[in-house]
């Protein structure tokens, strides 16, 4: 056991043999730490926390009474394999929500990067890749092995369908179950997930130009009504764009996935 000695930690907490607790951590009452965690600079875990697994937490990232980081996934294939969990810096994760570690089929390892806000009840499943700066509201639950793109906002009570990739700065509604890719900077919404749009205010607020902006409005006007296949269409795009937004979108429906596409309605 290794812990700084700029750490505090409340007396009621266990740590055990083998965790590695970096400068400046709080651990408040009532907290539990595994024998492979390893906590950056400056992180915080209020109290009643469960840190488990094999498991990494960049610095200045702050856990809410009931979160569980690190427990084994939640997959009936999983036979006790030495997987990990890679989370990232200055991350906020509220009370009670879950991320597992990742499973040998899977690639062993699941991810969140940078600057990411897990509300209350929020989960990551196995094998997930989450980036950074994304919001996953109340009750989010993000299944296995799903992609999620930076910047990146999920509204409450959302489910992500395990190997649905979510591309760049898209934004999906409220109450909403997603079961196909969504294009970067897209707008999803509706029960059953219908893309509706481009996230508008989200490339505004990222300070997004609007020449890029009428390109990525154009763009989507002929995906959504071009002629032949969705796919077919994206090849033209991507041959006759000079908008790098735009280029990210094709790259991102011509490139490898294990779910079709939500397309526009």
């Amino acid at each position: 056991m290794a812990i700084d000695a700029t750490a505090q930690v409340h007396p009621s907490a266990v740590i055990e043999d083998g965790a590695s607790i970096g400068p400046g951590c709080r651990i408040g009452p009532f907290c539990t730490v595994g024998p492979e965690v390893v906590l950056g600079a400056g992180v915080e875990l209020k109290s009643h926390v469960v840190v488990t697994g094999w498991t990494e937490i960049g610095d200045e990232t702050v856990i809410w009474p009931f979160a569980v980081v690190g427990e084994v996934p939640q997959d009936l294939k999983f036979k006790g394999e030495h997987t990990r969990l890679v989370i990232g810096k200055r991350n906020r994760i509220r009370e009670g929500a879950t991320l597992n570690t990742g499973t040998e089929g899977g690639g062993g390892v699941t991810t969140v990067g940078d600057d990411c806000l897990l509300m209350t009840g929020a989960h990551v499943g196995h094998d997930a890749t989450l980036g950074d700066r994304i919001v996953l509201a109340n009750q989010v639950a993000i299944a296995g092995h799903c992609v999620i793109g930076d910047d990146v906002i999920v509204g409450g009570l959302s489910g992500i369908h395990q190997f649905v990739r979510i591309g760049r700065g898209a934004i999906i509604g409220a109450v909403t179950m997603v079961t196909n890719d969504v294009i970067p900077f897209g707008l999803v919404q509706a029960p059953r997930g219908e893309l509706d749009g481009l996230n508008l205010v989200g490339l505004k607020r990222r300070g997004v130009g609007r020449g890029d902006i009428t390109a990525l409005r154009a763009a989507y006007q002929m995906l959504a009504q071009g002629e032949g296949p969705f796919i077919d269409r994206a090849r033209r795009l991507a041959e006759e764009t000079e908008s790098d937004y735009v280029r990210e979108v094709t790259d991102f429906i011509l490139g490898a996935s294990d779910r079709s596409f939500l397309t526009p309605s």
